[in-house]
């Protein structure tokens, strides 16, 4: 055999075999919770990070009327995909989640400020003309109270508990948005959904529009560096005494490069990519 050929045969078995930033030693189970829109992000962090750890498994409970916290704080799961702080339990952010404020296609209204959303979901503002829309009532479209988006919009705003109960309030995303599509004159929707969901809509056709608040239109890099204030962050939360592994692993990759890019492409906004 060729002098040459047997040297680089023994180089390449010599080396160490080329591996995924990915691959992992990982083992055993993690339970993720949650109720908000964030599930499909979720659900493809988890298969992924399960691919590279064959011995870890993921399993998510995931249920729109469910309060996650409480399967946490009862050890039901492990850790719980929420945009609030509890004080008891050790918070880590992994991403952000515009909220956009979204009408129907046919209402005209330029853009609003952040004062003029806080004024149109507490019911001081009931006319679209009065901030130089059409001459059509406002209808307020509410999100059920155990929804983090409704935590996070209802702060950032200033209008804690002010929101009125004469509110329509709709809780499936698909539903709302079809509400707010297929209502017409005299009545003019407004509601407020995940900057990605919200982005979907409009980009699929549906005649939902989404209004720029303080002259920021609702986009990724506006969330990111802030400019665009209706933002929530998504956090994985825990007992701050979990020393679960598979918990460790799952939160380091969900803050990695690859993590990142997974929330990217899922229509959240990342944190931002390490060097």
């Amino acid at each position: 055999m060729n002098r040459l050929l047997v040297v680089v045969i023994a180089a390449l078995l010599a080396a160490p075999v080329a591996s995924s930033s990915l691959a992992g030693d990982a083992s055993g189970s993690l339970t993720i919770a949650g109720n908000g829109p964030e599930f499909g992000m979720i659900e493809r962090l988890a298969r992924t990070f399960e691919k590279a750890n064959p011995r870890a498994y993921i399993d998510i409970l995931w249920d729109e009327n469910s309060k996650p916290v409480e399967l946490v704080r009862t050890g039901k799961a492990d850790v719980v995909v929420t945009g609030r702080d509890e004080p008891e339990f050790a918070a880590t952010q992994i991403g952000w989640d515009g909220i956009a404020v979204m009408v129907n296609l046919s209402n005209n209204t330029k853009d609003v400020t952040a004062q003029q959303v806080a004024d149109i979901f507490t019911g001081k503002i009931k006319m679209w003309s009065e901030l130089g829309g059409p001459d059509t009532r406002i209808l307020i479209i509410d999100r059920p109270r155990n929804r983090n988006i409704r935590d996070t919009f209802e702060h950032e705003l200033g209008i804690v508990g002010k929101i009125p109960d004469s509110a329509k309030v709709i809780g499936s995303d698909d539903k709302l948005i079809k509400t707010v599509a297929g209502t017409l004159p005299p009545l003019s929707p407004v509601t407020y959904v995940s900057l990605g969901t919200a982005l979907e809509a409009v980009n699929s056709g549906v005649a939902v529009r989404l209004l720029p608040i303080d002259k920021v239109e609702p986009e990724e890099p506006p969330v990111k560096d802030g400019r665009y204030k209706l933002r929530r962050p998504i956090q994985l939360v825990a007992k701050k005494n979990n020393d679960n592994p598979v918990l460790k692993a799952f939160i380091a990759f969900a803050l990695s490069n690859e993590g990142q890019t997974i929330i990217d492409s899922e229509t959240y906004t990342p944190l931002g990519q390490k060097k």
